[in-house]
């Protein structure tokens, strides 16, 4: 689990836009783009020479992002013939990424609109889909169209709080979801009444639990998560679990994802959580429950302690797979796949020394097995466990595949990337999954004219002999008899993968000149669990060796200039840019981005405490040493490199403060440093498109301007 990191409709709007709006919009863009540019260079100083991107139209530029979509969430009609799924575009005048539900054949004609929502699910004969959408009121509710030629859509639920994880039941008769539900405690005070036509100030924020806000939510709402169920028709959602606890694994203690699932017989509902009071300050835990739908007695089916998620029912209703591991205090494990009887009985692993995180758990139509997706070596491909133990790979390549639904004849869709293809919709059949069909083409527009740089993966061997990999990104027109400047880009997380899969950011670094090194050094998911936990109760600590080693393989390439090479990073990646600028001056500057410094004070402050206080065996109230030794903050002394931080206003998974912090901290010892406080985000500098641009051109504009003297670039300080 990633812990620091945790998101066109164009084809129609081009057919109804005016001559006006797009004339509109394309003054709001050039305004909006001189505004960027001229922003980026205002606070770096008059005596600085201009260093900013080049409009182009054969290169992939920060401006091409207005145009760029999204797919996600296919799902694939009952009788293999449909898909509906989410496409994403950029909403220019709302500066957002707006969404709706599109729909195509199984082989990918009749692509169109359908309806604004998400969270498409069919019905399971298909003549329906139940998906959310806004009543128009400012509330998300449950909606189901008929998938006929009539079209019909009804509102099905009329509630104040927004549904989640729609589940159809076997009979097509209901739809479970999940929703907030108030909490009923109140503390009341005597507090004399306001004179008539006073305007007193709004009463103090009542909080209880450890965790009480959570990135890109803000504070979280007195209220607990449960089970509901609506008739399909309409009608009054019924309560099926209830109490002061969460359904969903909060394994960091934060909101997650539910996994929620019917019973083939559809008298049970089977969930994760964790049915007691302390959920959130337990890391690491939740269980595997059901619900009976008639009763709405809930039992607990796994007694093991562990983080036990996303449950999947079999076919037969008498087994249930989930993932998870036996509880460990390490700081990384492997997640493997294991099943249990219905009743809490035969609990096994399937798995057996895949070593790698098994995720979107699918059962065979016949039940001899389990399909899944892992991570491995910076890729995703489908497996197989059958349910005798043991687990094979069924697809093959340098892609990241994913395996969103699959219909009961084996025809199973999913989004592909790869190295030079972004995001599409893509079919293949299981079990052979031998052809995979694209389906989509949604940024062809876009790259039509674009020539991308070559892609290519490196090793690169650690002080202590471990294997590292990593990719390099080369500028378009790449000649290896030239110098180029290099961007180190690190991982957040720090449990996480870079892939392989196409990274626009970095194809708009690379079509400014630059070489862009990322890799996976140890820490990161996708290598088994050795390899993730090496930084357990020492980070950071050996993926400094491994960053740098990357670093020397690719400048004994012999195309790198030496005097410009820089590192940024996010969030975990902001982390291990200021600790690699306190352990080496070999960088002429380096962009550190939503970073922790001290973790001391990070611990009680982020929204995510209970990883926060595990970060060493020891809590430093006990023993600080660690906490301070491996605090970017403490050793800002020997930092040299010219530092530009860059964090969210809102941000609530690495506060401001550690930013604040560190900021102070370069300006007192005399560091080259300017902070950038980016307004409207949470954690990171890009979920907004007109922050994901700032974010591009900052850095540009920043690397640009800083190169070391060639006397010290040769001796490698």
């Amino acid at each position: 689990m990633s812990c620091l990191d945790h998101h066109t409709r164009r084809v129609g709007l081009r057919l109804t836009r005016t001559a006006a709006l797009a004339t509109a919009l394309a003054i709001a863009l050039a305004m909006a783009l001189a505004t960027a540019f001229a922003a980026a260079l205002a606070p770096l100083g008059a005596g600085l020479a201009l260093a900013q991107e080049t409009p182009s139209d054969s290169l992939l530029t920060a401006s091409h992002y207005l145009d760029w979509e999204r797919v996600a969430d296919p799902q694939i009609s009952p009788d293999g013939t449909q898909v509906v799924y989410t496409r994403q575009w950029v909403d220019q005048l709302k500066d957002r990424w707006a969404s709706a539900l599109w729909i195509m054949g199984a082989d990918g004609s009749r692509n169109r609109f359908l309806v604004e929502g998400s969270q498409a699910r069919w019905s399971p004969d298909g003549t329906r889909i139940a998906y959310l959408a806004s009543d128009g009121d400012d509330h998300t509710q449950i909606f189901a169209r008929w998938m006929d030629g009539s079209g019909a859509a009804s509102q099905l639920t009329r509630v104040n709080e927004a549904p989640a994880n729609l589940r159809w039941s076997p009979d097509g008769r209901s739809i479970a979801f999940t929703m907030l539900t108030a909490k009923k405690t109140e503390w009341k005070i005597d507090l004399p009444a306001a004179p008539e036509g006073a305007k007193w100030t709004e009463g103090p924020r009542l909080i209880e639990s450890t965790a009480y806000r959570a990135d890109r939510e803000g504070f979280l709402k007195e209220a607990y998560t449960h089970i509901y169920v609506v008739d399909a028709d309409s009608g009054t959602p019924r309560q099926l679990t209830e109490g002061d606890w969460n359904v969903g694994g909060r394994t960091v203690g934060i909101p997650e994802a539910v996994g929620v699932e019917w019973t083939p017989d559809g008298r049970e509902l089977v969930f994760d959580g964790l049915k007691e009071k302390d959920a959130d300050r337990r890391y690491m835990e939740s269980h595997i429950y059901s619900v009976d739908v008639a009763t709405r007695a809930v039992r607990q089916i796994t007694t093991v302690k562990g983080p036990w998620t996303a449950p999947a029912v079999s076919h037969d209703g008498r087994t249930i797979a989930f993932t998870g591991y036996e509880w460990s205090p390490q700081t990384y494990r492997a997640a493997e796949l294991y099943v249990i009887g219905r009743d809490g009985s035969g609990m096994r692993k399937l798995s057996g020394d895949l070593d790698r995180d098994p995720d979107n758990l699918r059962w065979a139509q016949d039940d001899s097995g389990v399909y899944f997706t892992a991570d491995d070596r910076g890729s995703s491909n489908v497996w197989f466990a059958a349910i005798k133990g043991g687990a094979r790979q069924l697809t093959a390549g340098v892609q990241m595949l994913g395996l969103s639904s699959v219909s009961p004849k084996g025809v199973a869709v999913g989004v592909r990337s790869s190295p030079g293809e972004p995001g599409d919709v893509v079919r293949y059949s299981l079990p052979a999954a031998k052809e995979i069909v694209q389906l989509t083409r949604v940024n062809a527009d876009v790259l039509q004219a674009i020539t991308l740089g070559a892609f290519e993966e490196i090793w690169a061997t650690s002080p202590d002999g471990t294997k590292v990999q990593g990719w390099l990104v080369e500028p378009p027109g790449f000649d290896p008899a030239k110098k180029y400047p290099l961007i180190l880009h690190i991982h957040g997380g720090p449990h996480a993968m870079y892939s392989a899969a196409f990274n626009y950011a970095f194809r708009n670094l690379a079509a400014n000149g630059y070489l862009v090194l990322y890799t996976n050094p140890r820490g990161s998911t996708g290598y088994g669990t050795a390899f993730g936990n090496a930084i357990d109760d020492s980070y950071p600590g050996v993926d400094y060796d491994d960053l740098m080693a990357a670093v020397d393989a690719t400048v004994a390439r012999g195309c790198v200039d030496v005097r410009r090479m820089y590192v940024t990073g996010v969030s975990g990646g902001g982390v291990l840019s200021a600790w690699l600028t306190s352990h080496t001056n070999r960088f002429a500057a380096a962009a550190v981005r939503s970073p922790v410094t001290d973790w001391i004070s990070f611990a009680g402050t982020t929204d995510i405490t209970s990883w926060g206080y595990t970060r060493y065996r020891k809590p430093f109230w006990e023993d600080p040493a660690k906490w301070l030794q491996h605090s970017p903050v403490m050793h800002v002394a020997t930092v040299k490199t010219p530092t530009l931080l860059m964090t969210g206003e809102l941000d609530l998974r690495t506060p401001m403060g550690q930013t604040e912090e560190y900021y102070q901290a370069l300006k007192a010892v005399g560091v080259e440093t300017v902070m950038l406080r980016f307004n409207g985000e949470y954690h990171g500098t890009g979920s907004k498109p007109s922050n994901f641009m700032r974010t591009q051109l900052y850095l540009v504009s920043w690397f640009g301007r800083h190169t070391k003297p060639q006397e010290t670039a040769a001796a490698g300080r």
